[in-house]
C-alpha cells in the first residue's frame, strides 16, 4: 500500500495487547512454524514443503496508518458506474487435472499504473459499509521508482501460473489489458463475491518508513455496517491468513514486519473496503516495505518475486485443502 494519495485515515496507536482472536490464533495453530525464529532455527528459507500455518499471533487495529506504519490498502477497485469499461476479469484457462479442480481463486493485484494519470477518476469516493474512502490510490514505489503496481502484477502473474498448475481456476481483478485505472475498491471485492471465490488475496508492498521492513497480512475484521458484513468470513480469513503468513516466512525468508503486528505477521483492520465488501476468505499481503532499501533489493528481484508467489500458494493450497 502507499502513503502518496488523499485516502489515508489519521494515524491510529499500535495496541500492544493481545485481542481475543490473538489467543483463538494462536491456540489453533500449535506445533506449526514459530514464525522467524523458525526460518532462523532451520537456516533459512527455501524448500517445496508446505507449512500449514505459523503460530502467529494476531495483531488488531482499526487501521495501520501511522508515520511508521502500514498504509490504506482500499486503494485498489473501481465502481462500475463510472469506472472505465470494467469487463470481466481476467480468468485462467480451463482449469487442468490436479488437486485443486472445481476451486477458485481471485488474486487482487494492487492498484494500477496508471492511476497517476486519473487523479478525478481514483478520488472518487465509494461505500465501503462502515464509511466512504476512496476509489483507489497511486500505491507507492521504490527510490529507484519500480512501482508497487508493477510488483503487484509481477507477483499475480507468478500466483496465477502456480495456482493453475494445481487445478485451480484463477482470476485477476485487473491484468495487462485493464482499463488504465483502478478497479476500485468496492468492484475489487465484487469480482471475488461474483466469482464465489474459495480464497481471494489482494497482492501489495508497503510504503513506510526506511528501517521498517518486513511482510504482514491483513485479516478482515468483524464488520456489520451498511452493504458490508464480513461474520461469515472471518473465522476462514483469519485461517487463510495464517497459512499464508507461515508459509511466506518459510519459502522468502522475508521477517514479519518489525512495525506492525507486534511481530506476528498478522493485522486486523476494519477500514478496507477490499475486505468489507468481501463475501468470500480473503486477506490482504504487504510482501515487503519499498522504502527500505533492504526489503526493496527483494522486491525488485526476479527471483525472490517468485520466492513471493510460491509462499502464498502454499499457503493458499493448504487453506484449500484443509477446506
Amino acid at each position: 500500500m502507499s502513503y502518496v494519495g488523499p485516502d489515508f485515515d489519521p494515524p491510529q496507536p499500535r495496541r500492544p495487547r493481545r485481542s481475543p482472536l490473538t489467543v483463538a490464533v494462536a491456540a489453533l495453530v500449535p506445533g506449526a512454524l514459530l514464525g522467524w525464529l523458525v526460518y532462523e532455527a532451520v537456516g533459512g528459507a527455501g524448500g517445496d514443503g508446505a507449512s500449514d500455518r505459523a503460530t502467529v499471533r494476531t495483531s488488531t487495529s482499526a487501521t495501520s496508518n501511522s508515520a511508521a506504519a502500514s498504509p490504506s490498502d482500499d486503494d485498489k477497485e473501481a465502481s462500475p458506474s463510472t469506472s472505465p469499461s470494467l469487463v470481466s476479469p481476467t480468468s485462467s484457462a480451463p482449469a487442468a487435472s490436479g488437486p485443486l479442480k472445481g476451486k477458485v481463486v481471485v488474486i487482487d493485484p494492487g492498484h494500477n499504473s496508471g492511476n497517476f494519470q486519473h487523479t478525478a477518476e481514483i478520488n472518487r469516493k465509494v461505500n465501503i459499509g462502515t464509511n466512504w474512502k476512496e476509489c483507489d490510490t497511486t500505491g507507492t514505489s521504490t527510490n529507484g521508482g519500480y512501482t508497487e503496481a508493477q510488483f503487484t502484477l509481477d507477483v499475480s502473474h507468478r500466483l496465477k501460473a502456480l495456482l493453475e498448475k494445481q487445478g485451480a481456476t484463477v482470476k485477476l481483478t485487473r491484468d495487462t489489458g485493464s482499463p488504465a485505472w483502478g478497479p476500485c475498491v468496492d468492484q475489487r471485492a465484487r469480482i471475488g463475491n461474483l466469482a464465489r471465490a474459495d480464497a481471494a488475496i489482494s497482492i501489495h508492498a508497503d510504503g513506510a518508513a526506511a528501517g521498517d521492513r518486513g511482510f504482514h497480512v491483513i485479516l478482515p475484521g468483524s464488520v456489520h455496517a451498511g452493504a458490508a458484513d464480513t461474520r461469515a468470513i472471518v473465522a476462514p480469513s483469519s485461517d487463510l491468513g495464517v497459512r499464508i503468513a507461515g508459509n511466506f516466512v518459510r519459502v522468502t525468508g522475508e521477517p514479519p514486519s518489525n512495525y506492525i503486528g507486534d511481530g506476528t505477521g498478522l493485522v486486523t483492520r476494519k477500514d478496507l473496503g477490499g475486505l468489507n465488501l468481501s463475501t468470500v476468505p480473503k486477506v490482504f499481503i504487504e510482501c515487503g516495505n519499498m522504502r527500505d532499501s533492504k526489503d526493496a533489493a527483494l522486491l525488485t528481484s526476479g527471483a525472490w518475486r517468485q520466492k513471493a508467489a510460491q509462499g502464498i500458494s502454499e499457503g493458499i493450497v493448504s487453506f484449500l485443502r484443509a477446506s
